[in-house]
């Protein structure tokens, strides 16, 4: 990679792979979305942050039921689909259809996929191609962009 391929890059950040926040089926002013988060759910979600790692304890919750987004209350991810990633994020192999949406993140200079909830452009986290089979993917979570209802 040379300088200028590199300065290209830098060029193109702010517009990868950026979704319009009216796109979504359920949108809020930013005060809106401040007044229901707390701040550390307002960096993630709406800032694309990331919790720290073991921090989240929906990372060690097993039990059967569904992750909904906590953002517009959308079921995205079944405890079918979850497993111990040991990384200290809650993981699963897979989403439920339709429910998450995915654009380009390049926050640490080489291309992540961003995963967000396809209702309300959410942040929920990153999808690597390291996870199990069937799919091969880890779709790595912030557990505070979640809530979990038991079955």
């Amino acid at each position: 990679m040379n300088r200028r391929h590199l300065l290209s890059l830098f060029a193109i950040l702010p517009f990868a792979g950026a979704a319009r926040a009216d796109a979504f089926e359920v949108t809020r002013s930013d005060a809106e979305w401040r007044d229901m988060l707390t701040d550390a759910q307002y960096r993630v979600m709406r800032r694309e942050g990331t919790e720290p790692a073991f921090s989240s304890p929906l990372d060690k919750v097993y039990d059967d039921g569904m992750y909904h987004c906590r953002g517009c209350d959308l079921a995205v991810y079944s405890s079918e689909h979850k497993y111990d990633s040991r990384t200290g994020w809650p993981s699963f192999w897979q989403a439920q259809d339709g429910a998450v949406g995915t654009k380009t993140d390049f926050k640490l200079i080489y291309p992540r996929t961003e995963c967000h909830c396809a209702r309300c452009g959410s942040h929920l986290g990153h999808i690597f191609n390291d996870g199990p089979q069937p799919t091969g993917k880890r779709h790595c979570l912030n557990g505070v962009s979640l809530v979990f209802r038991a079955a």
